[in-house]
């Protein structure tokens, strides 16, 4: 968005209310998406106990996302631009609201790792549809902070399954927890589908713009290879962070629950961030400065958290650093919407989030 153009022409776009029920729908689907991916990350001990299986087997339960994500990501954005994100979206939807149901079936390990794939082959398909989704409801001024809600519901999704899940499980068992989530997966793909639709006046004035283009040609773009090489270093440090924070920790003596709550502050700060940033980000109309503010400040910190001691401390680095870190997420959805155009977004997003995910399973690799 360096360019200065950032208003809208389109006045029914203003009088729209129903843009944000769409853009919370939206929300809900993609929280509940990354809330299931997350739901055994807390219980790896009590999984390797229940069903005899290596460390590694029960890793694989979350695992299975960014693995498939990688291998479906440019499919699920090329059906966004060409199907829509109501149909993308809606179907991921339905098929994540399914395999949540078979996750109930909790006497056998292999039930939940199914239930995990299945889902896990829904979370692209949903997750991409986002950047087309803002383009088509909102003026391009509001697009950093649209875009910035529904990353946090995705946030939020992190932190209800880091959250919940232990606590479900231990006051009534696994399968009770498999049954909530399971409920909560089939709302949210209900509301999708009788709320959501594509904006009915850009179907008309956009029709025929939305013939393929050819992934080479978007990683052509300088400006989207510039973002696609950021998503795969952005997102291999978050994972890399996330993931090894406990074991870093431990060599200071910090304990695993602190650990844990410095993880839970690093998204709280991220959800307070993407709230703020990318908001200031549409009223001085500009995003780079912000994109490069967010990755420096994050680096800055990323160094004290590791070696902190304190337990407030911790609190406040993690809080902190979520906080400069996380707001990037929504930044680079809504420059790679406007660098690949509105016709374009889905494919574009695709690629972002395949470098991304590749990025996080290569960190993660390297670091074991």
């Amino acid at each position: 968005m360096e360019k200065n153009s950032m208003t809208t022409t389109n006045p029914s776009l203003h009088s729209s209310t129903r843009r944000w029920v769409v853009l919370l729908a939206y929300t809900a689907v993609a929280g509940v998406s990354q809330m299931l991916w997350l739901n055994f990350a807390p219980l790896i001990s009590m999984l390797q106990d229940r069903y005899g299986v290596s460390e590694f087997m029960a890793v694989s339960l979350s695992l299975v996302f960014p693995l498939l994500y990688v291998i479906l990501s440019l499919h699920a954005g090329a059906q966004v631009d060409r199907r829509g994100y109501r149909v993308t979206v809606g179907a991921g939807a339905v098929i994540m609201a399914i395999f949540a149901c078979v996750r109930i079936y909790d006497s056998n390990f292999y039930a939940l790792l199914i239930g995990q794939t299945g889902i896990a082959v829904a979370q692209p398909y949903i997750v991409n549809g986002i950047s087309k989704l803002v383009a088509d409801w909102f003026e391009e001024d509001k697009h950093g902070l649209t875009t910035g809600i529904g990353t946090i519901g995705m946030f939020l999704g992190m932190a209800l399954a880091l959250a919940i899940t232990p606590a479900l499980v231990d006051t009534y068992n696994l399968q009770f927890a498999m049954i909530v989530f399971a409920v909560v997966a089939v709302l949210a793909a209900l509301i999708f589908l009788l709320t959501v639709k594509e904006n009915e006046t850009n179907l008309e004035s956009h029709a025929g713009e939305n013939e393929p283009i050819s992934f080479k040609t978007l990683i052509r773009n300088s400006n989207l290879a510039a973002l696609f090489v950021i998503s795969f270093l952005a997102l291999g440090f978050f994972n890399g962070l996330t993931t090894f924070l406990e074991p870093i920790l431990a060599e200071r003596s910090i304990d695993a629950e602190t650990a844990g709550l410095a993880g839970g502050m690093l998204i709280v700060g991220g959800i307070v961030g993407s709230a703020i940033v990318p908001a200031l980000s549409d009223f001085v109309r500009r995003r780079k400065p912000f994109l490069i503010l967010c990755a420096v400040a994050s680096l800055f910190f990323v160094y004290p958290l590791c070696t902190a001691e304190r337990f407030s401390m911790l609190l406040v680095l993690g809080g902190i650093t979520g906080f400069c870190f996380l707001p990037g997420y929504a930044l680079l959805f809504a420059m790679t919407e406007e660098h690949a155009g509105a016709a374009h977004a889905g494919a574009a997003t695709g690629i972002l989030m395949l470098t991304g995910n590749a990025g996080g399973v290569a960190v993660v690799l390297a670091m074991e």
